[in-house]
């Protein structure tokens, strides 16, 4: 699979020499025909023994995590996105992208061993897919996908595919991260289809003309258990660089390969100041020919065509920007990153938490200013929209989007029944009186690092109207005015001219006089 660049440039496949000792062709219990899944794992556990249990314990499978500073518990279920709201009885579709078979309703088995899906971190074959709406299972008989369209499905041939594992490589995590929130580039900004094999252009780390790096080489992982998630963000890195059989095994950070010194020294050392303060590197985001989704609005959905049929409009570029059942979408490309102090303590708006109804909602704050030590300037991707939330309560509320009832629900668009319907799956209160917020969601920026020839330079920052103009309390050169720092630059420049001065005027009048003398 190929994949657009950065400036349409085609990306070579990346290719990596495999190390494994073990060819899985001749492993007696991958030598069958699987009916299921399921059925692989199984096989698989007959010599990975312990790897189940591993992946027990990792947010990947339980889509849950206590946060060790706030300790709010944050995921899937707890947090309310700016996408599709919450998992709650939209299981089958969301979790089409769990680690696991079968997460459908609330009574799935957290401690089933055989319902871990192995295969999709480790298929090599590319052509192994969780389908759409099946709650994690691949389909296991070709069928059409969307219903009643031509485009087919295939089954994998599980045979082939469990014979084939490997290590993770980029197109393994792709599959749910490029894709996360509905489609390719939707969430993150800086992650999408193009990273799959990326030039050095488009990500300095990843670039197949590079370094050529997969998502292990930082996401590193201990038991199944990968480092790094936006729940659990870190500002600053304090630990350092990570050496093999350290005690965090993470290098899911700058200082963690780079250390607190990454640039060359120079007279004054100036750049390597910066980092204390300064996360960088990502001039631009959704540049790899994928753009991003920046807007989606809700309170739009349930326009029909002239026959009374749901509709579905598209940009020039192919790109949706309505649906009947979703509403208005807007899109972006080679975006300039929003900018705000960041210590990686961030905090989750909850069902039960309440909000401003005169006031844009935040779906995530977060702690951080100029004179907190672990805080730096951070790039993020901000999602904006707006969702339906409760006006009785001031609270946000979740809705039942697919599934049972459903269709039934947005034949008439009635709000108020699918809204009901997932407030009571999630035991929540809801008043029955329901409208629209305008909500933001901050998405840490930290992919599509651009090379060191297309950093930033000076007065992208230290200027009157430059990418810092709304970051306030600290004084900035360049950017700030000051009437005394103004007066004291002004007096050390003119001191200095005439100190000079002085001085070229002592030498003439002292050279002549040796001269006369």
């Amino acid at each position: 699979m190929n994949a657009i660049g950065a400036h349409g440039a085609i990306a070579p496949a990346a290719k990596k020499t495999s190390t494994s000792t073990a060819d899985h062709t001749k492993f007696e219990a991958l030598q069958q025909e699987f009916a299921t899944a399921p059925d692989v794992t199984k096989a698989c556990l007959t010599c990975h023994t312990e790897a189940s249990k591993q992946i027990h314990k990792t947010t990947h499978w339980n889509w849950k995590i206590t946060h060790p500073e706030t300790g709010q518990v944050l995921g899937k279920k707890r947090v309310v996105n700016s996408f599709c709201g919450s998992i709650t009885t939209n299981y089958a579709r969301c979790t089409s992208c769990h680690i696991g078979y079968g997460w459908k309703d609330d009574s799935f088995d957290f401690t089933s061993e055989e319902n871990v899906d192995c295969l999709v971190c480790h298929d090599t074959t590319d052509t192994y897919k969780k389908f759409p709406t099946a709650a994690g299972h691949p389909t296991y008989v070709d069928k059409p996908f969307p219903k009643k369209s031509k485009k087919i499905w295939k089954a994998p041939d599980l045979t082939k595919v469990a014979q084939a594992v490997g290590k993770p490589r980029r197109e393994n995590c792709g599959v749910c991260h490029f894709y996360g929130g509905g489609g390719d580039g939707v969430k993150h900004g800086d992650l999408d289809s193009s990273m799959t094999n990326p030039p050095r252009t488009l990500d300095v780390h990843m670039g197949v003309d590079g370094l050529n790096f997969v998502c292990t080489e930082c996401h590193s992982t201990d038991g199944h258990d990968l480092k790094g998630s936006h729940y659990t963000s870190v500002g600053k890195d304090t630990h350092g660089i990570d050496i093999p059989g350290r005690d965090d095994h993470n290098r899911a950070s700058c200082e963690s390969c780079h250390g607190d010194k990454p640039h060359e020294e120079t007279v004054n050392n100036k750049i390597n100041d910066h980092t204390n303060k300064v996360a960088c590197h990502i001039p631009t985001y959704a540049k790899g020919g994928v753009p991003s989704k920046t807007w989606w609005d809700w309170s739009t959905a349930g326009r029909m065509d002239g026959d009374g049929k749901h509709l579905k409009m598209k940009d020039e570029n192919g790109y949706v920007t309505y649906v009947t059942k979703k509403g208005t979408f807007e899109w972006g490309e080679n975006l300039v990153p929003e900018y705000a102090w960041l210590s990686g303590e961030i905090r989750y708006q909850e069902l039960e938490d309440r909000l401003d109804p005169n006031s844009v909602v935040p779906i995530n704050t977060f702690k951080g200013d100029y004179d907190d030590p672990g805080a730096r300037i951070w790039p993020f991707k901000i999602m904006r929209g707006k969702q339906p939330y409760d006006k009785g309560n001031n609270t946000l509320v979740i809705s039942h989007l697919f599934g049972k009832d459903s269709e039934a629900y947005w034949k008439s668009f009635n709000w108020d029944r699918a809204i009901k319907a997932a407030m009571d799956a999630a035991g929540a209160d809801y008043s029955g009186d329901y409208g629209f917020i305008e909500t933001t969601m901050h998405w840490p920026l930290s992919h599509m690092v651009a090379p060191k020839e297309e950093a930033l330079g000076c007065d992208e920052c230290h200027s009157r109207n430059g990418r810092l103009a709304e970051l306030t309390g600290f004084y900035m050169p360049g950017r700030d005015k000051s009437d005394l720092l103004d007066i004291i630059g002004w007096l050390a420049v003119l001191g200095t001219l005439g100190g000079v001065s002085l001085h070229g005027f002592v030498r003439v009048f002292f050279s002549r006089k040796r001269r006369n003398g």
